[in-house]
């Protein structure tokens, strides 16, 4: 059997998902250099270049995107034997990945009521800030924003959400003169700050709001959204809150909205099955107990 190095084969196939060297080297826990080597040993061995190197990236040629192809339905098979043995172990537990903030502040909150209807189905919660294309984990179901990738899930339905401004009542009472929406642009703005970029920021918001206004770079800037959450509730300024995420920091009071405007985004959540996979028993239930929530 004419294998390649083997060694070289996940570091081929993390540069080629991701685009990127550096990003593979994070993954694996390899050094960019270790990962250049074994790409360029399963080069030699094929006797191929697999990537063209330009302006710090690697995009791939025709032989290295043909062999990602095969390569990946390869890993997505092999996986998926792996799911079938540990199936048997596992009891039929449910692998739900989340993003970070809707995990924290959506999820985790409703999970011991769906534990009280369901006590003998177990749900695993993996939370990520990185989009369903750059996870190496298995998942049965995912919840993400729809705008960021995940090639290798499909969208089984999506829920539209509402983007308000949110801020905590320490901050509201501090000011000497009411909120309006024309001089909103004044105030200490909280940023989140996402790559890609497909949350809705300041600026969009502003615009879909009929509002002529730039403010990218005013205020405090953050790359998680929890923490731009946290920021609002200590009363540093204010954030866009989405309706999903905020819902129990607003019933609790430690956020409020200090004016009714809203932009409705549709279409805005999405929750995915993976590819090629074979559904648990039980996941049928932990899709449809989400759905219920989410509607």
């Amino acid at each position: 059997m004419a294998l390649p190095p083997l060694a070289s084969l996940l570091p081929f196939e993390a540069a080629a998902r991701l685009g990127s060297i550096t990003k593979a080297a994070e993954e694996l826990g390899l050094t960019q250099a270790a990962v250049s080597r074994q790409i360029r040993a399963l080069e030699d061995h094929l006797g191929t270049k697999m990537f063209e190197r330009r302006n710090r990236a690697v995009h791939l040629t025709e032989d290295g995107r043909a062999f990602s192809q095969t390569l990946t339905r390869s890993l997505h098979e092999i996986g998926n034997h792996v799911h079938e043995l540990r199936h048997s172990r596992d009891g039929g537990e449910v692998l739900l990945r989340s993003q970070l903030c809707e995990g924290l502040y959506w999820l985790m909150p409703r999970l011991s009521e769906f534990y009280q209807k369901h006590p003998d189905i177990g749900v695993r919660v993996i939370t990520s800030t990185r989009p369903l294309t750059e996870t190496t984990e298995r998942f049965d179901l995912a919840l993400q924003t729809v705008g960021r990738e995940a090639t290798n899930a499909d969208l089984v339905f999506a829920v539209s959400d509402d983007v308000f401004p949110v801020c905590s009542p320490k901050f509201l009472a501090n000011q000497t003169q009411p909120l309006s929406l024309e001089k909103l642009p004044e105030y200490r703005l909280l940023h989140h700050s996402s790559s890609p970029p497909d949350w809705l920021g300041w600026d969009s918001w502003f615009e879909r709001m009929g509002v002529d206004a730039h403010v990218s770079r005013a205020g405090e800037i953050y790359d998680s959204y929890p923490l731009t959450m946290q920021a609002a509730v200590e009363g540093h300024g204010i954030a866009l809150g989405w309706k999903r995420a905020s819902e129990r920091l607003l019933s609790s009071g430690e956020l409020v909205r200090p004016f009714k405007q809203h932009v409705s985004v549709p279409d805005s959540f999405g929750v995915y099955k993976p590819r090629n996979w074979k559904s648990k028993p039980h996941t049928s239930k932990v899709l449809d107990w989400i759905r219920s929530e989410l509607d």
